[in-house]
């Protein structure tokens, strides 16, 4: 779509150029060269670092505009090359003719350089198409110095031509004509970039910090020596590749002279390059994270290092199985010189990783506080402590297992005081974690887990040079200590309470209360309303209450009583009485005898 676009513009540039017969050859031009690089790189496979799309683009791009500007080279019966000269210079886009062709033989030499790691003999093509580059850019600058072009563009084509030159010339490795281009150019555009606005000075000033790797590796190849601190510390900012390929270029030419290493009294001579290169490296480590302002500058320094470290462990390890192929096992009491260098890296390898998780640690701890006191919102949760001192304990225990190192007494004491630290931090931060799942009895005993590795290692000292670095891990312990303490008073009141929520459970309790003052004459409760206008003495109308019903009595003995006999008594009243009758006829005086 955006070829279709750009053919259509030329087309309609072109139509109103013809039908404009005033503007004519006394026009002035203006074109931004930079500006056009950068979008067509962009939107044209650069972003990807695809050359060969962007090639393709340029090649098109070239098609339409000779087509556009009918300044084709030749007809259909053969090829008759035509170059723009300051006479047919009759339109801007002239201009674009050597620029496009200069993208276009730079980007096929970036597509054989890419290929020339594993084709070598690219270099030879790569640089053939570099000298042509050149040649375009040199004819671009001399168009520009034509009266129609501004100032501005005349600026432009310089600086454009000069890099290009001083790419030329650093591949060829010819540092001081490298640096002496690279320098013109990075001084134009930062001219350039002072005379602009904000919005167009940032395309210029970051094609000013492009320029500073290669110049300062040139001024290494030169004799400066502080040109490589000065590269290592652009990576730690930028962490681009290209400053990776010129660091590795840098050590691979010091490691010549790296050819053994000494540890615990033990000289090894090392052989491979990649293993050469990480010890220059790991050299500069501590001068690299003196001048880091940030723990993410830290960080990021450990991960460099620490790849470095593990493609030398992997190519030694390659190298050891060759040639245990080749050659029968000796038994011998000493470990090989080769196995010993293994252990040293690995050893490296692991304190190095320890070193970053204690950066790490650090974060974490800054964090998960403001956390705790409401200053930050950001959620940090004790599982992220207890992965870090996790992976500790478990590299500490790769230590005690390193060959060579089982019977070096002070070497294991220090790992195993260390050891017993890491674990410390590791059950302070579980029993915090089985404090948040409401866990109390599992968080008690963790608490009292980490109480006796704290007891087991406080107040001793490591003695051994290689872990001196880390006392101020065991000095953190006093700390430590009180923070269990107090977590183990807490864990425990709440497994005695049973509550689930101890929190919920006392925001449910409060000194004031709301009961009126005739319910509560036996207790004193703050009542602010007593003294008020409305004090809270009763509630009138009182309030509906339930009262008890008049009880209901059932005899159920009754069916179960076994009672006297009558039958006695009833027979006497019937001999003595004739009932009712006889009493009447008594009364009357009739019914007797006469």
């Amino acid at each position: 779509m955006t070829e279709i676009t750009s053919n259509d513009s030329e087309t309609s540039t072109t139509t109103q150029q013809q039908s404009d017969s005033t503007k004519g050859p006394e026009s002035i031009y203006t074109v931004t060269l930079l500006k056009l690089i950068k979008e067509a790189q962009q939107q044209h496979g650069l972003r990807h670092g695809d050359y060969q799309r962007y090639r393709t683009y340029c090649s098109s791009r070239l098609h339409r505009l000779r087509k556009v500007l009918h300044f084709p080279q030749g007809d259909r019966k053969g090829f008759k090359k035509r170059e723009v000269t300051l006479d047919n210079l009759k339109d801007e886009k002239f201009i674009y003719l050597p620029l496009i062709q200069a993208e276009r033989a730079w980007a096929y030499a970036m597509q054989l350089k890419q290929e020339s790691n594993t084709e070598p003999r690219k270099k030879f093509h790569l640089v053939a198409r570099l000298r042509k580059a050149v040649s375009h850019t040199i004819h671009l600058e001399y168009i520009c110095q034509s009266p129609l072009c501004d100032a501005r563009t005349k600026l432009e084509a310089q600086a454009y031509s000069a890099w290009m030159q001083g790419t030329l010339f650093f591949e060829l490795q010819e540092w001081k004509q490298a640096s002496e281009k690279l320098v013109l150019s990075q001084t134009i555009y930062e001219k350039l970039a002072s005379a602009l606005n904000e919005d167009e000075q940032i395309l210029y000033k970051q094609r000013v910090e492009e320029l500073n790797p290669n110049l300062r590796y040139c001024a290494y190849n030169i004799g400066d020596s502080s040109a490589q601190q000065d590269l290592l510390n652009m990576r730690s900012k930028g962490g681009k590749s290209e400053l990776d390929a010129l660091i590795a270029q840098t050590r691979e030419k010091q490691a010549a002279s790296l050819l053994e290493v000494t540890w615990r009294g033990r000289t090894v001579p090392v052989r491979l390059e990649k293993i050469r290169v990480f010890l220059l490296a790991y050299q500069g480590l501590d001068a690299s994270l003196g001048k880091a302002n940030d723990c993410d500058a830290k960080l990021s320094a450990y991960e460099t290092i620490l790849l470095d470290c593990k493609e030398a462990i992997q190519s030694l390890k390659e190298d050891l199985a060759a040639v245990a192929k080749t050659k029968i096992d000796v038994q011998t009491s000493q470990v090989g010189s080769q196995q010993y260098l293994l252990s040293y890296l690995t050893f490296l390898r692991a304190t190095l990783t320890i070193d970053r998780n204690l950066v790490m640690v650090d974060v974490f701890q800054k964090n998960f506080a403001a956390y705790q006191s409401g200053e930050s919102k950001k959620v940090a949760k004790p599982q992220e402590g207890v992965k870090l001192y996790e992976a500790m304990v478990q590299l500490s225990g790769e230590l005690q297992q390193l060959q060579g190192m089982e019977n070096d007494k002070k070497f294991q004491n220090d790992l195993e005081l260390l050891t017993k630290v890491f674990k410390a931090f590791r059950c302070y931060y579980m029993a915090l974690t089985c404090q948040g799942n409401r866990q109390w009895a599992e968080a008690l005993a963790l608490y009292q887990r980490a109480e006796t590795y704290i007891n087991q290692s406080e107040g001793k000292k490591l003695g051994d040079s290689e872990f001196t670095k880390y006392s101020r891990v065991g000095q953190d312990l006093a700390h430590l200590r009180s923070l269990v303490n107090s977590g183990k008073c807490a864990a425990h009141a709440q497994n005695i309470l049973g509550v689930e929520d101890i929190n919920a459970a006392m925001s449910g309790l409060s000194v004031r209360s709301k009961k009126s003052l005739c319910f509560r004459l036996d207790e004193f409760v703050e009542d602010v309303s007593l003294t008020s206008a409305t004090p809270n003495v009763i509630k009138l109308p009182p309030s509906m209450a339930p009262v008890p019903c008049k009880p209901l009595f059932f005899d159920l003995a009754l069916n179960h009583i076994s009672f006297p006999s009558l039958a006695e008594n009833m027979e006497n009243k019937k001999s003595t009485g004739a009932g009712i009758t006889g009493f009447v006829k008594g009364l009357w005086g009739w019914g007797g005898k006469k």
